[in-house]
């Protein structure tokens, strides 16, 4: 695996740290804050490794719900996920099926968003490709493993005026600005945005960003259509 490209995919996902450092805290903290303790806010940054369904998982358990409640609640948030994996299972078609699988463990939207748009803009050879991958989702690891951890030992310490709620939408921020390069990139995310935020305000839920991600994609292909 080339430590050139490794290091190259860990430079790319650096700037989006900003982002994913307070969020991680801010996991760590709510499980805290629920009596969960830093066992099972370790537990979930090592399993589920996603932090909107890890935060779904702690408030559906801290509201009375069952297990199945909360990983249904996670499964659902996570469905973005699935259109991820399609989207990168040609660039990495050729590598072997336990490549493919530690891969996916390390899937995350900034790993997504900084490969996928180097890849495509590039033309990365197909042997340069995992190494950029994993140089970036593993960086990503390790600083939400380390986030999540200080935030839990810090629990009630960190004061309720710090906005670090702030980082949630920030982390999507700063891998949607970057792409919007083209027009057809500035329709799909103006119609995404705007249905996600439409079917949420109808009581669509998690299921928002499904309909979202489907209306951004139908919105972004048809002005690409019209602008070829």
């Amino acid at each position: 695996m080339s430590r050139t490209d490794v290091r190259a995919g860990a430079r790319a996902v650096a700037p989006m740290l900003i982002g994913v450092v307070p969020f991680g805290l801010v996991v760590g903290a709510t499980s805290a804050a629920h009596g969960f303790g830093t066992g099972a806010a370790m537990g979930l940054s090592t399993i589920v490794f996603a932090g909107a369904s890890q935060l779904a998982v702690l408030q559906a358990l801290a509201g009375g719900g069952s297990a199945l409640v909360a990983a249904i609640a996670a499964w659902t948030i996570n469905l973005r996920i699935l259109l991820y994996s399609a989207s990168l299972a040609p660039e990495l078609s050729h590598e072997s099926t336990p490549r493919r699988l530690v891969a996916a463990y390390f899937l995350t939207d900034q790993a997504y968003a900084v490969s996928i748009t180097k890849w495509k803009v590039e033309h990365t050879e197909p042997h340069r490709r995992l190494p950029y991958y994993m140089g970036a989702g593993v960086t990503l690891w390790v600083v939400w493993e380390t986030a999540t951890l200080l935030g839990a030992l810090a629990g009630s310490a960190v004061p309720a005026d710090v906005p670090l709620d702030f980082a949630i939408p920030l982390v999507f921020l700063v891998l949607l600005v970057p792409t919007l390069v083209t027009k057809p990139a500035v329709v799909a995310a103006t119609a995404g945005g705007g249905a996600a935020v439409l079917a949420g305000e109808l009581g669509a839920g998690a299921l928002s960003i499904v309909f979202g991600a489907v209306a951004g994609i139908v919105a972004g292909a048809i002005a690409e259509g019209r602008q070829g």
